[in-house]
């Protein structure tokens, strides 16, 4: 067995990540060598593919641990991790992107949209940027992230709307999702990772945090909309004869909606939330003309990306801790909003939880810099995978470039930063 420090394969480890996040950034690269080199398009479309990112280079770094120390070393690393959120990404996404699930937020929203005083199209457009993100905070940031990504898909992230805006649509949503999740202390993954150790319940995180993600929120989803405006059609068209069919019972909608919530409610025991699935799988066979097909290969894809990067971080302590330890409460807000670009926005709060000492100031600048920052890359929030799993196929060859992201985020990210800095 060839001598390996430690600090060695920590630096492997990061100069790993580092190839990773490179990647990230040139995924559309590689789906334009698919179509120069036909003879490995497969291989040309797995890489990419964003979500198979991390996964990949995680399988990458455990093979390197395995070569260079040992396969048992590799195996104990790769068993040490903690997957509890990927799984729980996975079921949550395919419970919430189910037909009764979204026909219930469908005809909530269609109804408070036919009572507001501007056309429906942009009333439901507005709620689904703006209410849906925002009731994450119950239901959690990956199921509100898979519920408005699916109703947001027909309307803006379809041919038709210009790039551009389908990005500035995008970012929107990311860092709605983002910090739309913090009215309560359980639903937003950077919250949950301090939110024991630094006694934040959810009354305290409403009134310090909550309400002004609220209006971040309302100010960002008005700004989609008015951008959007033009090129959003009205729904006018009656429902055909088999879409009155598909109609779901209200009783299932209620199992269905019975289902979500147990599952949140049990998301920090994947043994239960598990049993749950197989038991929700059968009842969706046993009423499988109520069902469209379950988003199983898309909530895989999801969790795979958020496996490989639960490996990769759990390297890069050595790093991100002296940095967030030594910013003070101003450079940590901004810092921790810039960090997110490279890192998981739940791992980086959780890095502040370890360090000792760390004052209450710190503490609401760590947690708000990094929730705003949510939205900027692929990478920076749990759920945000989700949403390019989903909406990838309405942006041009099928894929969703990190450049493209980070510039439509740019504006709604500058809006949350406003709100928790200057409120």
């Amino acid at each position: 067995m060839f001598p390996l420090t430690a600090d060695t394969m920590q630096i492997t480890a990061a100069a790993i990540f580092a190839v990773a996040l490179v990647h990230t950034f040139t995924v559309k690269q590689f789906e334009r060598l698919s179509a120069r080199f036909p003879r490995h398009a497969g291989a040309f479309h797995l890489l990419g593919e964003v979500e198979v990112v991390f996964g990949f280079w995680a399988i990458v770094l455990v093979l390197l641990m395995a070569l260079i120390q040992d396969g048992a070393s590799a195996l104990t690393y790769a068993e040490s991790r903690n997957y509890t959120e990927p799984l729980f990404v996975f079921v949550v996404m395919v419970v919430a992107g189910t037909r009764p699930i979204l026909q219930a937020v469908q005809l909530s929203v269609d109804f408070i949209a036919r009572v507001a005083p501007v056309r429906s199209v942009l009333a439901s457009t507005w709620l689904s940027f703006a209410a849906i993100p925002l009731l994450g905070s119950l239901i959690t940031e990956p199921a509100a992230m898979t519920i408005a990504a699916l109703m947001l898909a027909p309307r803006v992230f379809r041919a038709g709307v210009p790039e551009p805006l389908k990005y500035f649509g995008l970012g929107v949503l990311f860092v709605n999702v983002s910090i739309g999740g913090t009215l309560t202390s359980f639903a937003a993954p950077p919250v949950l990772m301090v939110a024991d150790a630094w006694s934040w319940n959810s009354a305290f995180m409403a009134k310090t945090f909550g309400w002004k993600a609220a209006l971040a929120v309302l100010v960002n989803a008005t700004a989609a909309v008015v951008l959007l405006r033009k090129h959003l059609a009205d729904d006018v068209a009656p429902a055909s004869p088999d879409e009155r069919l598909r109609t779901v019972p209200k009783t299932i909608i209620a199992i269905h909606i019975a289902f979500l919530a147990a599952v949140v409610l049990l998301a920090h025991h994947p043994v239960a939330f598990l049993a749950l699935f197989l038991m929700f799988l059968g009842f969706t066979q046993a009423y499988e003309r109520h069902q469209d097909t379950l988003i199983l290969k898309e909530a895989l894809l999801v969790a795979f990306f958020l496996a490989g990067l639960v490996v990769i971080g759990g390297m890069q302590q050595w790093w991100l801790e002296p940095i967030v330890s030594r910013m003070s409460a101003g450079v940590l807000f901004f810092g921790a909003a810039a960090l997110t670009a490279v890192t998981d926005n739940a791992a980086l709060t959780y890095l502040g939880s370890l360090v000792k000492g760390i004052s209450d100031e710190a503490k609401y600048s760590l947690v708000a810099g990094a929730v705003a920052g949510g939205g900027l890359t692929v990478i920076a929030n749990a759920p945000n995978p989700a949403g390019v799993a989903l909406l990838r196929s309405g942006f041009d060859d099928g894929t969703i470039g990190a450049g493209g992201l980070l510039l439509g985020a740019m504006a709604p990210t500058a809006v949350a930063l406003a709100a928790f800095w200057m409120l």
